[in-house]
């Protein structure tokens, strides 16, 4: 196993000019809940401590942005509290990217794992992103946004596995084209249907492969085969339009995730090939974010500019 390129920052998790702020956090999943807390609060789940300067602040991507946005609006001392105002909007993604920054400042193998929580509305799976680091001996996943109270597992060694409080997109996919699970109850939130479902769960094999890979992105970032079944008018360059060929791709990746999971070396590596090799699964040949705020943009991941329709 390849442990180095999970120990040295992505473009997506390079703090900038920041290096130091990241190195004051204990690489330990208490203080990094504190710190990734602290600097940014959920845009929907907190939406009260969200002022209006802050609306477009989920679409700053790179942690480094994050950081320096924080730091515009008040110095950053890791871990303290911020006043309303003060900290950065995001979601599950910016928590976990924030762990990733001090696990790997800290040289640390760190990766996100993409899937479904089952722990924030009983009887429902909302879409979600956790961290998971190497500690020597296995990959351990924690909940960057939880604390250790009121959950009957462990928040800072998340159970892992099918029906697990946290299952990855893979595992909800390959149960779900089974017939084993009910995918409607998989998704953003219960009250938005056409946010949910296969079709849904689908996008999230691709997007979990990416953030394996090391493209950390934002949850409504659309490209490949993670875009099928998206209109045309909103599609990135390079969209798969066959939605068959996209459950077909996705029941193999999905495959090979769980594979790599359970220590299939060779799956790790066909994963990782495939990602460089097929446009259909990585962002390169084109990317749009399709932002809950309803703005439409045409991202170049290699200028970190986004183009705004």
């Amino acid at each position: 196993m390849d442990l180095a390129r999970y120990a040295t920052h992505t473009a997506f998790s390079d703090p900038g000019s920041h290096a130091d702020v990241l190195a004051s956090v204990e690489p330990q999943p208490e203080a990094i809940h504190a710190a990734a807390t602290a600097l940014v609060v959920h845009y929907r789940g907190q939406a009260d401590r969200v002022t209006d300067a802050m609306r477009d602040d989920i679409d700053l991507r790179w942690l480094a942005a994050i950081l320096d946005t924080a730091a515009a609006r008040a110095p950053i001392v890791a871990g303290a509290p911020r006043e309303v105002g003060e900290q950065v909007a995001g979601c599950c993604r910016d928590h976990t990217l924030v762990g990733l920054g001090v696990l790997r400042q800290h040289g640390i193998p760190a990766r996100s794992r993409v899937g479904f929580a089952g722990y924030f509305d009983p009887g429902f799976h909302n879409d979600h992103v956790v961290v998971e680091h190497w500690d020597g001996s296995r990959w351990v996943r924690f909940d960057a946004e939880l604390g250790t109270v009121g959950f009957d597992f462990d928040t800072r060694d998340l159970p892992q596995g099918p029906r697990a409080p946290f299952e990855t997109a893979a595992e909800v996919w390959v149960a779900g084209r089974g017939g084993n699970l009910d995918a409607s109850s998989y998704g953003v939130d219960r009250g938005m249907p056409w946010l949910c479902g296969m079709g849904f769960v689908r996008g999230y094999v691709f997007l979990e492969l990416a953030h394996r890979q090391g493209d950390e992105l934002l949850l409504w970032d659309e490209f490949g085969a993670r875009a099928a079944g998206l209109p045309a008018d909103v599609s990135p360059v390079g969209a798969v339009r066959d939605e068959v060929e996209a459950d077909d791709l996705a029941d193999e990746i999905a495959v090979l995730l769980v594979q790599a999971d359970a220590g299939d070396e060779d799956a790790e590596a066909e994963l990782a090939a495939r990602y460089e090799t097929d446009p259909r699964l990585n962002p390169r040949a084109g990317l749009v974010a399709l932002t809950p705020h309803d703005r439409v943009g045409d991202v170049d991941l290699a200028t970190r500019t986004t183009r705004w329709r």
